[in-house]
């Protein structure tokens, strides 16, 4: 299972076709209290750097970004119900969408942990 950062602040963690897509710790922590989320649709395809959500918080509201291209094929609905689980697990409870891939090699542009706490540093 590799976890890969965003640019964006969006963590992606893969196993086989299959990703699971949250925001970073960093991201929530800028952000402050989570209030409100849109997931994508399931069913949706997204080209990589796409607009696939967005987060609001008490401070500001930003878009969530496609970190690969692929299919939305789950979404997190317990968040859509209690959208401070981004703050209070966000790389856990808090995932936004998983993702089936339809371009694996996309993973190899993304950040792992150790240049990913670098450039948010």
């Amino acid at each position: 299972m590799t976890v890969k950062y965003s640019e964006d602040h969006e963590w992606i963690k893969v196993e086989g076709d299959i990703a699971t897509v949250g925001i970073t710790q960093h991201a929530q922590d800028a952000l402050g209290d989570v209030v409100f989320v849109e997931l994508p649709e399931v069913g949706k395809t997204y080209a990589q750097k796409d607009t696939a959500g967005v987060v609001e918080s008490v401070k500001a509201a930003a878009d969530v970004y496609m970190p690969v291209s692929g299919e939305i094929v789950e979404i997190n609905q317990a968040l859509a119900d209690e959208p401070s689980l981004a703050n209070s697990d966000p790389m856990g409870a808090g995932w936004f969408f998983k993702v089936k891939l339809s371009d694996a090699s996309q993973l190899d542009a993304l950040m792992d942990e150790a240049a990913y706490k670098a450039f948010a540093a």
